[in-house]
């Protein structure tokens, strides 16, 4: 608990917060007590990639203080540095609190930059459907879509080392970088749970995850 943004959750293995139902891997925060549980998983030393399609189709859950969210950690992040210089792509993130509303975007550099987009579902909600949530990674360009349709894209960043010192562009998204899927719950972004939040039956719903890369 702590370790990021200050969130409340430990991340733990247990069929409690990880599961597999109806076809689909559900990720379940718990509440015991004071202390707060949820699940993460990563493919960090099992698969890696450097640039791709990244797809998810996964329906999210509804609550105060959750936070959902599938993206890519370096996989080498001694080539430029800790965080962030070794840069993040968020894929997809969903506050639980505003199930209509869907993030993209990539955290770089030193000092550190971010660059973010989102869309607004109409007539629609995350916590409602599953929706499939991609990310077109190319060498010097980046698009985030929307069950198919564009809805953000950016070129623009920079790269330093640990200590700030410039490095050239495409840097640092031009190495491997690996997978994540988790629900976080509480901190400093999403804002904390409240007495409206239901612990023990909402999750995170994913349906498939998929990768495609030239060639393969």
């Amino acid at each position: 608990p702590g370790w990021v943004n200050e969130e409340w959750q430990e991340y733990i293995d247990s069929p409690e917060t990880l599961y597999v139902q109806n076809g689909c891997l559900h990720i379940r925060p718990v509440k015991k007590g004071d202390k707060y549980y949820s699940s993460r998983i990563s493919t960090e030393g099992k698969c890696s990639f450097t640039y791709g399609i990244f797809e998810a189709v996964l329906r999210v859950p509804r609550g105060a203080g959750y936070l959902p969210a599938f993206w890519l950690m370096a996989e080498h992040e001694g080539r430029y540095g800790k965080w962030p210089c070794c840069g993040e792509i968020d894929i997809c993130e969903i506050m639980g609190s505003d199930t209509g509303r869907m993030y993209g975007g990539i955290h770089y550099g030193l000092p550190h930059g971010e660059t973010q987009g989102f869309i607004d579902l109409e007539n629609d909600d995350f916590a409602e459907r599953f929706h499939k949530v991609s990310l077109k990674w190319e060498e010097e360009h980046m698009a985030w879509y929307l069950d198919g349709e564009l809805f953000f894209e950016t070129n623009r960043w920079y790269a330093t080392d640990r200590s700030g010192k410039p490095q050239p562009y495409p840097a640092p998204f031009n190495h491997p970088m690996y997978m994540i899927i988790n629900l976080a719950v509480g901190g400093t972004w999403v804002g904390n749970p409240d007495e409206t939040t239901a612990f023990g039956g909402e999750s995170l719903e994913i349906a498939s995850v998929t990768v495609y890369q030239e060639g393969e």
